[in-house]
């Protein structure tokens, strides 16, 4: 049952957090909660932790399973890093209606928890549901002046997604033997050649939206830069890992014959996402839509490496899908501190952050580094393996995805150039030291060199991931 307080933890404090007006009681409640998830996904990654099981929805068949393995538990850790990083970060940011507004977070937390744990697909999308409700209210509350046309855009893409993943649930349900909704049901399910297609693409475009991969990426950048910095660093680090978490969970077990199908067209449409996502954020002046168009061109190599079906390019996903959420959660919180004390997010108005904080800034250009996959730095070694996988499948492809890591050097130090270095603006001149946001920073980028010189833990923890994918 120890698999149970990653939802118990969150949503218990969730609660409590809704009768609570004192704003720094609520900030400790939650800092509290979010420790004690990060304190038992340490001790999941130790130790053999057994699944949950019990009848949930009798009269469907359906039941409460809770199960991990290696891909449940990188991203289990990565999600309880993610929250107590966050709410110590921007502990300082004002926020209207502060205990409700992390009692959302926490709910939030809960249903990411349940996603990455669910083994029954009616459990998988109820806990998918409860991740994206509160990030709804959370974005259209608390969010920038069009933060109503951009939560509306966002709800109608994930309303879709996960609409036709609804039907594509039911669907296989109704070709399993077991007429149950269990993830090992479900691989037994009996389809002819048209029905897996049509099975592969209801969930394909579901988790496709929240990825996002091109062309279905629109929603993303208006609302990274709309909605509150908290809520974006979850939605970049972790909710974009909903969308491959469930292609290497789901869609690549369940309809094999399809996925190898599509192979050659998800992996064009990935790797065209990657270089129009770098054009983009080499012309951004906006920090936070240069943050997401950055995250889109690394999602889109995942989702290429994914899609090359092969050992080596899984295994770098397995380790990226870390690296990139502890790399990008390090970039959110420096913008977020720029935007609250500076108060803007335009590069063009930066600038002397070196002189004015250097500590901030070595922490900008170790970041920075990271982003760009420099060795040493735990983004290479999962980016070496991805394009390592493309180069077997196609030469070609891996050249064209290849031009992206001189665009992300391009888009990346541009960056840097214009905060941290040149003359004081005056924008910059009002920042002062936020000595939490800087600890958690530090901590972070010690992650980020330790993973890097020596990432075989990553790679001992998803072995069994691996093994249940391409072992037959």
């Amino acid at each position: 049952m120890f698999l149970l307080s990653f939802l118990i933890i969150p949503i218990v404090a969730a609660l409590a957090l809704l009768f609570i007006q004192h704003e720094k009681r609520a900030q400790d409640i939650a800092i509290v909660a979010s420790v004690a998830s990060l304190t038992a996904a340490v001790n999941i990654i130790l130790n053999n932790v057994p699944s949950v099981d019990f009848a949930w929805i009798p009269v469907l068949n359906s039941r409460f399973v809770l199960q991990v393995d290696g891909l449940a538990k990188i991203l289990i850790l990565l999600t309880a890093i993610s929250f107590p990083a966050i709410f110590i970060a921007t502990n300082k940011n004002q926020v209207a209606q502060k205990n409700i507004f992390l009692s959302l977070m926490l709910f939030t937390q809960a249903g990411l928890m349940g996603v990455f744990l669910a083994g029954d697909a009616l459990l998988f999308y109820f806990f998918w549901e409860l991740a994206l409700i509160p990030v709804y209210f959370l974005c259209s509350i608390w969010g920038g002046e069009k933060r109503i046309a951009v939560t509306f855009k966002f709800f109608i893409y994930t309303f879709l997604g996960s609409l036709l993943m609804l039907i594509g649930i039911i669907f296989v349900y109704m070709h399993t033997k077991e007429h149950n909704f269990l993830l090992s049901s479900f691989k037994t399910a009996s389809f002819n050649p048209a029905q897996q297609v049509l099975a592969f693409a209801l969930f394909f475009i579901a988790f496709a939206i929240k990825m996002p991969i091109f062309p279905l990426h629109t929603w993303q950048p208006d609302a990274y830069d709309q909605s509150p910095t908290a809520v974006t660093m979850v939605l970049s680090a972790v909710m974009v890992k909903m969308g491959l978490y469930g292609v290497l969970r789901w869609l690549m077990p369940l309809f094999p014959n399809a996925f190898s199908a599509h192979t050659n067209f998800v992996m064009v449409i990935s790797i065209i996402g990657i270089l129009y996502a770098s054009f983009l954020a080499i012309r951004q002046d906006n920090i936070k839509k240069l943050i997401a168009y950055s995250s889109i061109a690394h999602i889109g190599l995942m989702s290429a490496a994914i899609f090359a079906n092969n050992t080596i390019g899984t295994q770098g996903v397995l380790v990226q899908l870390f690296s990139h959420g502890i790399n990008v959660i390090g970039l959110w919180i420096i913008a977020d501190i720029i935007e609250q004390q500076a108060g803007t997010k335009l590069l063009s108005e930066m600038g002397g952050l070196a002189k004015k904080q250097p500590t901030l800034a070595i922490l900008l250009v170790a970041f920075s580094f990271a982003n760009i996959a420099l060795p040493l730095t735990n983004a290479f070694v999962g980016e070496f393996l991805m394009f390592n996988s493309l180069f077997q499948v196609n030469p070609w492809m891996a050249a064209t995805a290849g031009v992206s890591v001189v665009l992300a050097a391009i888009y990346t130090l541009n960056m840097v150039q214009k905060v941290a270095y040149g003359d004081v603006s005056t924008a910059i001149q009002k920042m002062s030291t936020n000595k939490p946001a800087q600890a958690v920073l530090i901590i972070l980028i010690i992650i980020v060199f330790v993973t890097g010189v020596y990432p075989q833990p990553l790679f001992d923890l998803t072995k069994d991931t691996l093994l249940q994918l391409f072992v037959k």
